[in-house]
């Protein structure tokens, strides 16, 4: 069964990145620039792992995550926050349990590979 991967952020540097770290190992990554992109290939069916930046324009991640629960689009996903802090704002505490990890920038190509491979198991 292919796992799938889906890159939230929007750096097209940040996009690029992960695609070369990970493409190789991992060929099933989506891309999406923004929460609200995120929102539509979830519409659409997409399940498996969100590899979400916190720090995004219009909706960040905490944001993204909170529409994404609402929508009762968390169901067969897990997420891991690229962040340069691991704690939401005190308002969006609440969503830290929907977080299965957090990779803290900048990161090496061995720990997204590590923190992706173990989050890749824990998808049925």
């Amino acid at each position: 069964m292919t796992k799938h991967i889906l890159v939230v952020d929007d750096d097209p540097s940040m996009r690029e990145t992960v695609e070369l770290l990970l493409n190789e190992v991992h060929p099933s990554i989506r891309f999406a620039d923004g929460g609200r992109q995120c929102l539509e290939e979830l519409r659409a069916g997409f399940r498996g792992l969100i590899l979400m930046d916190v720090m995004m324009p219009e909706l960040n991640g905490w944001e993204t995550i909170a529409a994404i629960v609402e929508e009762g689009l968390d169901d067969g996903n897990i997420f891991c926050m690229f962040t340069a802090v691991q704690d939401p704002e005190p308002r969006m505490e609440f969503l830290k349990e929907y977080v299965l990890d957090y990779i803290r920038k900048p990161f090496t190509s061995e720990e997204l590979v590590a923190v992706v491979d173990s989050s890749l198991g824990y998808l049925t």
